[in-house]
């Protein structure tokens, strides 16, 4: 095919795939890749400097990209960010007393010590009778129930009824399980298990004693623990109602654009807005608390008041990252003063994406507009910006062989939809820049370097949330 010229300030993700693809080829056989330097200084911050240059800016003020960070590197550069300015040593929020009700998925800060013996009396492991002695053996009237006080010593040769988890009474030898024992019509209890001699019972049989898991003082679990529903379980039976956690980072979501739609179908140019719908249940997932989606028009003052007036710990913003008339996101981060981290990453889609810092303990996360460029961006910036910020552990990696082979870009890391299949991984069609289609059948997303994979690679894998932990467990 021959290629286009992309209109001025589009950048190459905003094409079909193929269509990048010789974009790319052509402009490095006529050697025209940009030259001129970035419009930031040496300490990262916008400035005036030379970004006034011929060849560091467009002529929207924005910054023309070069090739862009290598695409670990920015993942890396956006997880330790937090810990290089302000905070904890490991980046992570304030820690905060939560209630056991909202402590699901956040990370312990203080390890989890036992308050109470677990248990904290002996109890009947249980339903049967407490007995005392060897058998036969005259039963109480009188059973003993859970969550009552505790009963009269027993005395040998007797027996009660007693419920699994009641308190046992003093001078118990075991408890006799219902199925194990039988009455005569004289009320008299027998052991009738067949693996036991008759009338005999093993001492301390069927007792949970006092202190059996862990005893007032013990450390249950460490600093670092993701609370799951079994760790809200054993702190409330260790006698927690609040739990020391590192709270979610609070997310705002600006979706850019006059070009957007919130309903209906598109008319008269006007588009849908996929992301607005998106992206704050997957930051959810991610481990973020959403406290303000908004849209945004295409207007370099309305997005410097919407930043201005953020107190959210990150804001993800659509679109506008590149170097197009109506891209503000630059101009306005320079109006802010914030410092760059990351500007442009070599990666395909998503490559206008960025990172900056716009305050001490505040960042903002730029993602394309294009939808599948987005999610690009979200799992190569916010992932783990989120990550460090919320004290989660980094995910296990892994790789699975790719069955079919997989175009590559000449120079950037590729990011393609991929459905698990056995042991292999399925790259899916429908994956470019515009396109949700291919993500939305995928388990993962595959990391295929420049060059392109044939099949049979052994392809690094990144998990998409609710493929592993189920839509119930990632969105709530």
């Amino acid at each position: 095919m021959t290629p286009r010229t992309p209109r001025a300030g589009e950048d190459a993700d905003d094409l079909d795939v193929e269509e990048a693809l010789a974009l790319v080829n052509d402009a490095h056989t006529a050697g025209d890749r940009p030259t001129g330097d970035r419009t930031r200084g040496n300490d990262g911050t916008y400035g005036n400097g030379r970004c006034n240059g011929p060849h560091g800016t467009s002529a929207s003020g924005a910054p023309a990209h070069r090739d862009g960070t290598d695409w670990a590197e920015a993942r890396a550069t956006a997880e330790r960010a937090p810990r290089l300015r302000g905070g904890h040593r490991g980046g992570h929020l304030e820690p905060v007393p939560v209630p056991l009700s909202s402590a699901l998925g956040l990370t312990l800060a203080a390890p989890l010590i036992a308050l109470t013996d677990l248990p904290s009396f002996d109890t009947s492991a249980m339903d049967g009778w407490a007995v005392s002695g060897p058998g036969p053996w005259d039963v109480r009237e009188e059973g003993v129930l859970a969550g009552h006080t505790a009963h009269a010593p027993l005395t040998d040769g007797e027996a009660v009824r007693i419920a699994t988890g009641a308190r046992i009474p003093p001078d118990t030898t075991a408890v006799l399980r219902s199925e194990h024992g039988l009455t005569d019509d004289k009320g008299r209890l027998h052991a009738t298990a067949a693996t036991r001699a008759p009338h005999t019972v093993s001492h301390g049989q069927d007792i949970r004693p006092r202190g059996q898991e862990c005893r007032n003082g013990d450390q249950l679990l460490p600093v670092g623990t993701l609370v799951t529903p079994p760790v809200l379980g054993m702190a409330a039976a260790a006698g927690y109602d609040t739990l020391t956690a590192v709270p979610r980072p609070r997310a705002a979501v600006f979706v850019l654009g006059d070009e957007l739609l919130g309903e209906g179908l598109p008319h008269d140019g006007l588009i849908r807005d996929a992301l607005g719908p998106l992206l704050p249940p997957w930051l959810r997932a991610l481990g973020a608390d959403v406290v303000d989606v908004r849209r945004v028009g295409d207007d370099e003052d309305a997005l410097h008041r919407a930043l201005t007036a953020c107190d959210a710990d990150i804001v993800v913003t659509t679109g506008g990252t590149a170097a197009g008339p109506v891209d503000h996101v630059h101009p306005t981060l320079r109006r802010l003063g914030a410092e760059l981290l990351v500007d442009g990453v070599a990666v395909r889609p998503g490559h206008p994406m960025l990172l900056a810092r716009i305050a001490e303990k505040q960042y903002l996360v730029g993602l394309p507009g294009n939808p599948l460029a987005a999610v690009s961006g979200l799992v190569t910036l916010a992932e783990p910006l989120v990550r460090t910020l919320a004290a989660r552990p980094a995910p296990e990696g892994y790789t699975l062989p790719l069955r079919d082979a997989v175009q590559g870009h000449p120079h950037d890391t590729r990011l393609v939809p991929v459905a698990l299949r056995g042991d292999r991984a399925l790259p899916l069609l429908y994956n470019g820049p515009a396109m949700l289609r291919g993500i939305a059948a995928a388990d993962a997303l595959a990391v295929v370097p420049p060059g392109g994979a044939k099949p049979g690679y052994e392809a690094e894998l990144l998990d998409l949330p609710w493929a592993s932990g189920g839509i119930g467990v990632c969105f709530t």
